[in-house]
């Protein structure tokens, strides 16, 4: 998301020739050398490869720490200066009013409050680790202005002249893992979807939208590797079985529903949930948002390793942008021991001291989405200052927090909670939907038609918690054992753990903290709708505990393949309903089935070529479906049907691969999505309200899958063409003609010319300055752009798209990597962007083009192998008086 800044440069054609090539290099960092950093008990050296990528060695963990916040403030400080004022409710104390509804949000869901009083629960150790990094940001600082950190507060200090950068602390790093944990929550948006839609279609179309999971796509594990009755075997006595088991309301959606009844006309209920949504819009998608969170990973055992020992690879898909969201980092004690045990590589978030997805010299790790709905909202009956609280008036809790801006006045703002959480609908403009209903249990009555509705939202993440603990207890774990040991802290964002080690093992193992609850409607699962705030009976139980969550290691079946699918097949215990549908997921599986097939073996390069295969694992049924379906309207000419067919043609051979090449592959590819976006125009959008759209993503995969064997289905009717029934074949001839029409346009009129490339392009935008109401000058500066994408959304190379918007690449693999427990130094990663976030650096964007193409590159990380790829080192040493 990139902030409106108008105003900000009114000369801004000017700036790089009044500024010139001082004031750009001058926040370049000092890659050679020797610098003094004070509070070092030791030097530290700096080895930077020819990416740009620093390798740190140090004799003691906060010598480390120290000096990884001095590196990561040298490449990123505007980076982890934006993250800070975001995550802080600040904003506009940054870009001026474009930043206000942002903050008023944040600083009412309180991510920074949170944060500290996060602070003083963790371990000891941790916070001395984060107070180290912390100094390291602060030396590299000291006596510096905002324009030598970086050449973007150059360009804000138009609007915002008088801007002062603060010291980093602690928590500003804590406060940054409160961000990424709200981007990977889950179920938050379907919840006040349905809750909305409830009102305009019927439960069964409802049902329709919202299918359940597919079988044939299996889940993570099998009931071989785990199941509840296993894991209550293991778990402690101590622990309340309703606690491990979750809950019993776990029913999966039926057919014809569930939808709860219709009890209430309640325009205030319906205002409240659209007030909400409009409030989640307005917080920055930090990591990514919606259909597009998710990743790929997956470990291959020895048994089917060509190096007989275990393989992991990794890909988290999450929003592009320039700078990309992860920094490739090396961790190590020069001399390994208790007091220092590092020594670990991986990807790192600026801000955020340690590796946070990786390998040390013993273990790897690769985390996806785990996405349990660890949120939910309550919808509560006010009255003044008060919520009702079975039968009886609570007095809400307030507080006042005061917002400044930058070029105008300051801005006060009330916070008002229930014992849930905060009230979302206060915060933004009610968006008025007036004559609607709001779905409420029918026990709760009916409330008079002036009930006054609110909606509040407990989620996980405004807990404190230890997941800070886990990052740095990762670092150092040297077996499965101390890893799951390390992930019990691991509290939010909950994430799917695959674990491989240098002895041989592969695992996995579900950490979080997952809330326990009672469904607020028969027959519906727990968090599918709102729920009654008024009633203690739907408040969270407790937190299923660690030792209930799913684990494995070393499965019969010599590999584990983890794609944001469903963990397992058991409901209990009870995580969610919103899993992906599991086509990355099956797509993966069936590659490494076919690579060990007769003996075979997988190798580095070839888990490195399934990252990036593109196949589309529904195309094959859309595409019967399209081609047996006349393609003659009732008044079309002999011509006007040619010309369509000319177009659908392309299916006839195409293989389902989407590449961004110009192979008959990427023609066919071109129409089928064009089709695919159409479809999802006639099918879906013209039944429910703009903003929930149908991105065309997994969710519809599944959708549409069933609906094809289901024409007789209400979705098959369009109801903008008032007196006509379409049904299910004049819908897919209808998305065949637009498509063609539509590429005719865009592309040209020989379909042989047709490129999806050309359409799935990729734009990588500044957060702050590469907007469209930022002169172009501007953003051709910070922005990078262009490039030709394969893949999709819920393909394995998940370059993914939204229908509802167009064609464009809006998520994507933020990094990959790939890990060789047989030999680390034969590991490989790829950055999205690079090291540096300084345009025009020569590493601002030097990865970009390898990772579009698939490429990646030698990752070395034992010292010999590090030195010998070095280009550049810096010696960090003690400043002396």
């Amino acid at each position: 998301m990139a902030w409106s800044v108008l105003g900000v440069i009114v000369v801004a054609a000017l700036v790089l020739s009044i500024v010139g090539v001082s004031l750009v290099r001058r926040s370049f960092p000092q890659t050679e050398g020797q610098v003094r950093v004070p509070g070092l008990s030791g030097k530290v050296d700096v080895l930077r490869d020819e990416r740009g990528v620093p390798q740190i060695y140090g004799d003691s963990v906060t010598d480390i720490a120290k000096a990884q916040g001095f590196v990561h403030a040298q490449d990123r400080f505007f980076e982890m200066d934006l993250r800070r004022h975001i995550t802080s409710g600040r904003l506009s104390e940054l870009v001026g009013e474009a930043g206000l509804e942002t903050d008023k949000v944040i600083r009412t869901m309180g991510w920074r409050r949170v944060a500290e009083a996060e602070l003083p629960t963790l371990a000891p150790s941790t916070r001395t680790y984060l107070q180290a990094y912390a100094d390291g940001v602060n030396a590299y600082l000291r006596g510096r202005s905002p324009s030598q950190a970086s050449l973007e507060y150059a360009v804000l200090g138009m609007q915002v002249d008088d801007y002062r950068i603060e010291d980093w602390t602690p928590a500003d790093s804590i406060a940054w893992l409160k961000a990424m944990a709200w981007d990977l929550r889950g179920d938050y948006s379907d919840e006040l979807a349905r809750a909305r839609l409830s009102t305009r279609i019927s439960p069964a179309q409802i049902a329709e939208l919202y299918p359940p999971y597919d079988d044939a796509n299996q889940p993570i594990l099998s009931a071989t590797d785990w199941s509840p009755a296993t894991a209550m075997g293991q778990r402690s006595s101590a622990i309340p079985p309703s606690l491990a088991e979750g809950t019993s309301t776990v029913t999966p959606p039926s057919s014809s529903g569930p939808v709860p009844p219709r009890d209430v006309a309640s325009p205030s209920a319906q205002s409240a949930y659209a007030a909400v949504g409009r409030a989640l819009d307005a917080v920055p998608a930090l990591l990514g948002r919606g259909d597009g969170i998710g990743s790929n990973s997956w470990v291959v055992g020895p048994e089917k390793s060509a190096t007989g020992k275990p393989l992991l690879a990794n890909d988290p898909h999450l929003a592009p942008g320039q700078p990309g969201i992860w920094y490739q980092v090396g961790l190590h004690c020069r001399e390994r021991s208790e007091a220092c045990p590092l020594d670990v590589a991986g990807f790192s978030f600026s801000g955020v001291p340690g590796v946070v997805i990786g390998h040390n010299d013993r273990i790897a790790w690769g985390f996806t989405n785990l996405g349990p709905d660890v949120s939910d909202f309550f919808l509560e009956k006010l009255e003044g200052e008060r919520a009702l609280r079975n039968g009886t008036w609570e007095p809400l809790d307030t507080r006042r927090e005061v917002i400044k801006v930058a070029g105008r006045a300051d801005e006060a703002i009330t916070v008002r909670s229930t014992r849930h959480g905060p009230l979302l609908s206060d915060v933004l403009d009610t968006l008025d939907d007036a004559g609607e209903r709001s779905p409420v249990p029918e026990s709760q009555g009916t409330s008079g038609p002036g009930q006054d509705y609110a909606v509040s939202m407990a989620w996980t993440g405004l807990q404190p918690s230890k997941t800070a603990d886990a990052i740095f207890q990762m670092n150092i774990a040297q077996d499965f054992a101390q890893f799951r040991e390390a992930a019990r802290s691991f509290a939010v964002p909950a994430q799917n753990l695959v674990y491989a080690d240098v002895d041989g093992h592969i695992g996995y193992q579900a950490p979080g903290q997952v809330p326990v609850r009672t469904s607020a409607f028969p027959g519906a699962p727990p968090g599918y709708w709102p729920a009654p705030g008024w009633d203690e009976a739907y408040d969270w139980k407790g937190y299923v505990p660690f030792e209930a969550m799913p684990s494995t290691l070393d499965p019969a079946e010599g590999f584990i393949v983890a794609a944001n699918q469903a963990v397992t097949a058991s409901s209990t215990p009870f995580l969610t309903t919103e899993w992906d549908y599991g086509y990355r997921a099956q797509r993966i599986r069936e590659l490494i089935e076919q690579d060990t097939r007769d003996g075979g073996k997988v190798s580095v390069q070839d888990m490195a070529d399934m990252q990036v295969d593109t196949r589309n694992q529904v195309a094959p049924t859309l595409v019967k479906a399209l081609l047996s379906v006349p393609l003659r309207g009732p008044d079309d000419s002999d011509q006007e049907v040619a010309f369509t067919r000319e177009a659908q043609d392309l299916l006839r051979d195409w293989d389902y691969t989407t590449p961004s090449d110009d192979s008959p592959a990427g023609a066919a590819a071109a129409y089928y999505n064009a089709v695919w976006s159409n479809l999802m125009q006639l099918l879906f959008n013209d039944e429910v309200p703009e903003d929930l759209r149908s991105n065309g993503g997994s969710r519809y995969w599944a959708a549409v899958t069933r609906l094809i064997e289901n024409p007789k289905s209400a979705w098959w009717d369009n109801r903008q063409t008032a007196g006509i029934t379409e049904g299910r074949d004049e819908i897919l001839r209808q998305a065949q003609v637009e498509a063609r029409l539509e590429l005719t346009k865009r592309l040209g009129k020989d379909p042989d010319d047709w490129r999806w490339g050309t359409l799935h392009t990729l734009e990588l935008e500044h957060q702050v300055l590469g907007g469209e109401s930022v002169p172009g000058v501007v953003r051709a500066i910070f922005n990078r752009g262009g490039y030709r994408m394969g893949g999709g959304s819920s393909i394995v190379n998940a370059n993914g798209w939204d229908a509802s918007e167009g064609y464009a690449t809006n998520w994507a693999p933020s990094m990959r990597m790939v890990v060789d427990l047989g030999d680390l130094d034969r590991s490989t990663w790829i950055n999205q962007t690079g090291a540096s976030g300084h345009a025009f650096n020569g590493h601002y964007d030097d990865q970009t083009e390898d990772w579009v193409k698939g490429r990646q590159h030698p990752w070395p990380f034992t010292e010999d192998a590090v030195r010998q790829a070095a280009e550049d080192e810096l010696t960090l040493v003690p400043e002396t008086n």
